[in-house]
């Protein structure tokens, strides 16, 4: 689910903590077809960001890295935690908790975001969707949905990632919000590559 806001992201989703300067280009924050297994980010959603990455590893190592969700505090500063609500391989239904901090801004204060993030689809080595709330002290996500596709390209591999973000709290500065999510994915996928590349 959440791309790590990472939340400084106020997260999810999807990650961002720690990279909240700069300027997200506009460009990404257009909403895209990919889907996995024919489902996609919330089409309705009006937080969305997206963001691509080419990582020069086996596919097999990228994929590995993103599904063995209870290390990624390995790999992503970050995560605080990560720990699976059941067992077995990831598969449809599996659900995850993991933390993540979250900088104070002009209208939440600095909080560790609890997001618990629920795999909807998967196809091995191809895409991953996963979706779920993160809540911290005076920061809500009513829901994150996060897509992550894998094509192997020239040189690597094509990481594409697509987040969206609903919930009244967030919606109610999508400016602000949606900076927070860009930074979260874009801080995400140079995590990944730098993980992979450096097995």
């Amino acid at each position: 689910m959440f791309s790590n806001v990472r939340v400084a992201s106020i997260l999810i989703p999807l990650a961002v903590a720690g990279v909240l300067a700069g300027n997200v280009p506009a460009a990404h924050a257009a909403a895209g077809a990919a889907q996995c297994r024919g489902e996609g980010v919330d089409a309705a959603a009006r937080i969305r960001y997206r963001a691509d990455i080419v990582i020069k590893a086996p596919l097999s190592r990228i994929f590995g890295l993103q599904t063995r969700v209870e290390q990624w505090p390995d790999w992503q500063q970050p995560v605080l935690s990560s720990k699976r609500l059941d067992h077995g391989p990831l598969r449809p239904g599996s659900s995850w908790r993991w933390t993540t901090p979250a900088p104070a801004t002009a209208t939440t204060p600095a909080t560790t975001m609890h997001i618990t993030s629920t795999l909807r689809h998967v196809k091995r080595e191809a895409c991953l969707l996963w979706s779920g709330p993160a809540v911290g002290t005076g920061v809500r996500i009513d829901r994150g949905v996060h897509l992550w596709t894998f094509t192997e390209v020239k040189g690597g591999v094509r990481v594409h990632t697509e987040e969206t973000w609903t919930g009244g709290q967030v919606e109610a500065d999508v400016a602000t919000a949606t900076k927070l999510l860009g930074a979260g994915l874009e801080a995400w996928l140079r995590d990944l590559k730098a993980a992979a590349e450096s097995r």
